[in-house]
């Protein structure tokens, strides 16, 4: 079915308030599912309030927390989510890297004892829109071994990178480190669909076009060995920094049972005048002039932002068996 963004944000925030969230989490994370949504990432969409509502029903996600920051010397600060939902406690990380890099030059946050976080590209592209370098990384439940393994040991870890342009929208990298997303096979499960092979293995780690065997065995490393060597950077870079669990520590996202996952995140925010006021807007101008001369070439982010505007003045399809189990959620009371 169609939906606008309003009608959107408005299924995913009663959907989260239904499961117990208090008021302000929800909307603020229901506003990150929906622009997920518009961006045609449904992977983080809609069909993730189902699973926070099970999080929330087997105690894995505190309902109403506070989050506490400990400032760390000038220019970093450690931000404690509580085991509540992940949006807002990087939302506000986001906020405070780039307060500090306005003041620094650079903004270093961690963000402990999270979640689920969504669209990693989201927080860096609002942190570029005032102006700032910034890059996201985050770890997540193991899903993929270390190379030579066989076993899960850290996961698709997440990272994200984007550069302010004057006059337009950002450039955003954002990837997970493993073949695809596994938030692209909880999609294609509830929607009683194949996965194409080279996305996942089996548990006995074997080669799979089913998502549910997959979702129950190992994500592909994006680009073999390197991948899953990126992947334990960004593991070692979040828990050293942030004091949060390993990857293989986490129980499942996708499991409504299970501990409180505790992973984290980190964004380091950079001011780009280190080499004067205007430099790096003119160095950045000079290389589009060249990505321009090759008229095969699309900016990252670029497919995204065109998405989203065509989104939000007509709307987005939205799978009808997602639409209906959020429904049927709120009938229900999830928090019941």
């Amino acid at each position: 079915m169609n939906l606008t963004y309003p009608e959107i944000l408005a299924l995913a925030d009663s959907g989260l308030k239904a499961a117990g969230m208090d008021a302000v989490a929800a909307h603020e994370t229901a506003q990150f599912l929906a622009l997920a949504e518009l961006d045609g990432l449904a992977s983080h969409g809609l069909t993730r309030v189902a699973q926070y509502a099970g999080h929330a029903k087997n105690g894995r996600i505190e309902l109403a927390p506070k989050l506490k920051v400990r400032p760390f010397k000038t220019s970093a600060a450690l931000v404690d989510a509580r085991d509540g939902l992940a949006f807002p406690a990087l939302r506000f990380a986001t906020d405070l890297s780039v307060n500090l890099a306005s003041g620094n030059g650079l903004g270093l946050v961690a963000v402990t004892n999270s979640n689920h976080f969504g669209v990693a590209g989201h927080y860096v592209e609002a942190a570029a829109r005032a102006g700032y370098i910034s890059l996201l990384f985050g770890n997540t439940p193991a899903a993929m071994p270390m190379v030579g393994g066989a076993k899960a040991i850290f996961g698709t870890n997440p990272l994200a990178a984007a550069f302010p342009i004057a006059g337009a929208d950002p450039l955003v990298i954002d990837m997970s480190l493993s073949a695809v997303t596994r938030g692209k096979l909880l999609v294609a499960a509830k929607n009683g669909q194949q996965i194409p092979e080279g996305w996942a293995l089996s548990a006995e780690g074997k080669p799979t076009t089913d998502p549910q065997e997959g979702l129950k065995g190992l994500m592909v490393p994006l680009g073999g060995d390197k991948g899953a060597l990126l992947a334990l950077i960004v593991e070692l870079l979040v828990v050293g920094l942030s004091g949060s669990r390993f990857s293989y520590e986490a129980d499942s996202f996708f499991d409504p049972k299970g501990n409180r996952p505790r992973i984290g995140q980190l964004i380091l925010t950079i001011d780009p005048g280190l080499s004067g006021p205007a430099v790096f807007a003119s160095r950045i101008q000079d290389f589009l002039k060249v990505l321009s001369a090759d008229a095969g070439i699309r900016l990252p982010g670029q497919r995204r932002f065109q998405r989203r505007k065509a989104g939000f003045k007509g709307g987005v399809t939205v799978s009808d068996v997602v639409v209906e189990e959020i429904q049927a959620g709120i009938r229900q009371s999830w928090a019941k």
